[in-house]
């Protein structure tokens, strides 16, 4: 039913994006980096047909978007055609941490002066795709949401000419200015000044404090792991397609993206895939430890091999492993699940990590939907036992998470699935750049060291600042 044109030749996927950024409620899911087994696809789709956003802290927030999904989709799962990537058309966008209000009873965040969506997913019936692989590219236009078959293909033919025109069109000038600011700084949480305009919403004090707060739950017994972040604040200095551009060129990352909801931006250069199915195959990559890179080889394979060998650090991940083990147990097959890789090392441009890798088979009865309600959010940013770091989590940190440490992503007409986890990402709006970084905080933690780490990671957002 689908119409498919290969794109030849290949154009570059930003000057895709950047033709139809434009276009309501664009989505770059952008393998701006390639690694050796990651980053191999991307993915550019915009107008899509229905559009959710909301903001409601309850229990149907998921179960809306599921029962769209379903009533687009109906009985029969759109065929998947081979040889393309493996997004085709579906719903996709943004699932905010607070999204994890709606799965769990948990306290309120201390402050939310920005009300960021907790929920923003459109339908999208057209996607251009490439595989940076083979250097390929396609048009892939479903024509839903009709779904008698000679009006399906009317409406693929239609679309897909749409959108032709727009890719063959010249590129306009944009007029890279940020939009009005609609919060002033005595509208905001208490901020404190690091240097400039950039503020941070915990002092370096009040932060160390916090995280040895953490550290004293783990000795009570309380949890043995928790994620505790600071909110950096800067005035919006571009528009948010500009900073983007910025963004993935000064900091590549494998699960990078923009999106724009109805009032905000989410730009990010996330390295961290939190979940993905693909012919029932799901596949978590959790991401715990870090060090940053060092402009001297010999002393940034010393700091690679310490981070290697830090009992600290690959106790942080062990745990988020057996975390995640535990959430994929009651929707995967008995006995699938195992752990391909744990604690190997991937180096980015600023900073490196220790990544593991979980895998498990997604039983029949069970969706990508059930298994966002028993993993959402990823335990590799809230902690272990979940629920109480989470709780931990609203009581130590100032203001509410809104996008970071939620996901970005999509799930095909098709059922498979890619989402990652909101890191190093900034989300504009309302005439401001906010950019929480934070880090795992284990028995083993110093504050001091926990708090440099938060810079580390840091680094390629602030750069793309200016």
């Amino acid at each position: 039913m689908a119409i498919v044109q290969e794109l030849i030749p290949m154009p570059d996927a930003e000057a895709v994006f950047l033709r139809l950024a434009s276009l309501p409620h664009c989505l770059f899911l952008d393998s701006a980096m390639r690694l050796e087994n990651l980053g191999r696809y991307s993915f550019v789709c915009a107008d899509p047909f229905r559009y959710i956003e909301t903001k409601s802290r309850q229990q149907n927030e998921l179960d809306e978007l599921e029962a769209v999904w379903q009533q687009l989709v109906g009985a029969e799962q759109v065929e998947t055609l081979d040889g393309l990537p493996p997004f085709q058309g579906g719903a996709a966008g943004l699932f905010s941490y607070d999204l994890g209000y709606s799965l769990e009873s948990l306290p309120e965040p201390n402050q939310d002066e920005f009300e960021v969506p907790s929920l923003a997913v459109g339908f999208y019936d057209v996607v251009v795709a490439f595989d940076h692989y083979e250097q390929r590219a396609w048009l892939i236009s479903q024509g839903l949401p009709e779904k008698e078959p000679l009006a399906r293909a009317n409406r693929a033919l239609e679309r897909a000419s749409f959108f032709q025109q727009i890719l063959s069109a010249p590129v306009s000038p944009r007029c890279a200015k940020p939009k009005e600011v609609q919060l002033t700084r005595d509208q905001l949480a208490e901020q404190f000044e690091i240097r400039g305009s950039l503020t941070s919403n915990f002092s370096k004090e009040q932060y160390l404090e916090a995280v040895q707060k953490c550290i004293d739950y783990i000795y009570a017994g309380d949890i043995f792991q928790v994620n505790l972040s600071h909110r950096l604040l800067h005035p919006a200095a571009t528009d948010s397609v500009d900073l983007y551009m910025r963004l993935r060129h000064r900091n590549p990352a494998t699960f990078a993206g923009y999106f724009a909801t109805d009032e905000f931006e989410i730009v990010s250069a996330s390295p961290e895939r939190f979940l993905q199915v693909r012919n029932s195959v799901v596949e978590a990559r959790p991401i715990k430890g870090t060090r940053a890179r060092i402009l001297v080889p010999e002393a940034d394979l010393y700091a690679a091999e310490e981070l290697r060998q830090s009992e600290k650090d690959r106790a942080e991940n062990i745990m988020i492993v057996d975390l995640l083990r535990n959430d994929m147990s009651s929707v995967c097959e008995p006995d699938s699940i195992f752990v391909s890789e744990l604690c190997r090392l991937e180096v980015y441009q600023f900073v490196q990590h220790l990544v593991s890798v979980v895998e498990g088979r997604l039983r029949k009865d069970k969706t990508p939907f059930d298994l966002i309600r028993q993993a959402f959010p990823g335990g590799s940013i809230t902690g272990a036992p979940k629920v109480r770091a989470m709780e931990i989590i609203a009581e130590l940190e100032p203001t509410a998470r809104g996008p970071y440490c939620g996901s970005l992503g999509y799930i095909g007409f098709d059922g498979a699935m890619d989402l990652s986890i909101l890191i190093r990402t900034i989300t504009a709006g309302k005439g401001w750049w906010q950019f929480p970084v934070g880090g795992g905080i284990v028995a083993q933690s110093n504050p001091e060291r926990e708090y440099v780490e938060t810079w580390e990671k840091a680094t390629g957002m602030l750069r793309a600042l200016v």
